[in-house]
């Protein structure tokens, strides 16, 4: 395992569309063991691949200690009309947060680091880390479901936290 450097936003890959996984090998294992440890050391509760500059739709979220779940391939394959709020930020935009409605359900499909396909529902935290998530994957950073107002104003505070 090893700690890889995480991008920074505006990093332009960020807002790049991950390839799916194809191969279901120990190079996976890897890169996802690397994604646990950077996650942990950045500190955050979840990542994914194209964080740290590896172009695949791989995430690994750990939101509770020891609990870690690793997806290849994650999709959202329905997602509830209700939804909720939830305080959001990015292990690529350290020291911001800002709040962000999103579906309060989902039902997510992915594989596992065998290649195994695995269907479950979603609601709460780990509802809104899925779609976080896969968002990323999708090369949609979270700033962009923000009004452009609220937007502006995390940038900001962005900026004045890497000037000091």
């Amino acid at each position: 395992m090893a700690i890889r450097p995480i991008l920074r936003f505006p990093d332009p890959r960020l807002r790049a569309v991950a390839e799916p996984v194809e191969r279901f090998d120990s190079e996976l294992r890897q890169l996802a063991a690397d994604l646990l440890e950077t996650m942990r050391a950045a500190p955050g509760v979840g990542i994914t691949a194209p964080h740290i500059g590896v172009p695949l739709r791989v995430v690994v979220l750990e939101l509770t200690p020891g609990e870690v779940r690793t997806y290849a391939n994650p999709q959202i394959l329905w997602a509830s009309t209700e939804t909720s709020r939830a305080t959001e930020g990015s292990v690529s935009m350290p020291g911001v947060t800002e709040e962000v409605e999103r579906p309060a359900k989902i039902r997510v499909g992915w594989r596992d680091l065998d290649g195994t396909a695995h269907e479950a529902q979603a609601e709460g935290f780990l509802a809104t880390c899925h779609q976080h998530e896969i968002d990323q994957l999708d090369g949609i950073f979270w700033l962009q479901r923000l009004s452009r107002l609220k937007r502006e104003r995390v940038i900001a505070r962005y900026g004045k936290l890497g000037r000091g």
